[in-house]
């Protein structure tokens, strides 16, 4: 995965956990795509704590995920509700509408999302 679009997903879940100021430079190198010397000046503190605080949060957030899997579980499950898309558009474009196979299968998914949950 793309390391901005991980951070971005680290941050989407557990990014209320940081301090308030932690939030503030992680969303300006994150989502505001700000340089460590534009954050710096505008915090008034030097590039190199800016960096500092950058890769602390990403440990933080890597651990709560490492702790939680929250973002695991939600992939695992935005998966399989894809496939239970893909399989109910090929049930309503099927000709015989066998819904033995594709309702087995759908229902295995779901399930299988439920035991997720």
């Amino acid at each position: 995965m793309e390391k901005i679009v991980e951070q971005g997903l680290l941050y989407d879940f557990y990014g209320e956990l940081l301090t308030k100021h932690q939030q503030e430079i992680y969303e300006s190198v994150v989502y505001d795509n700000l340089s460590l010397g534009e954050i710096a000046e505008a915090e008034g503190v030097s590039r190199q704590a800016v960096h500092d605080i950058v890769k602390r949060c990403d440990r933080i957030l890597q651990g709560y995920e490492e702790k939680l899997r929250l973002i695991a579980r939600f992939m695992s499950i935005k998966e399989k509700i894809s496939q239970i898309s893909k399989l109910s558009a090929q049930y309503e474009d099927s000709d015989s509408k066998d819904w033995s196979f594709y309702g087995t299968q759908i229902k295995e998914l779901s399930e299988r999302i439920l035991q997720e949950l």
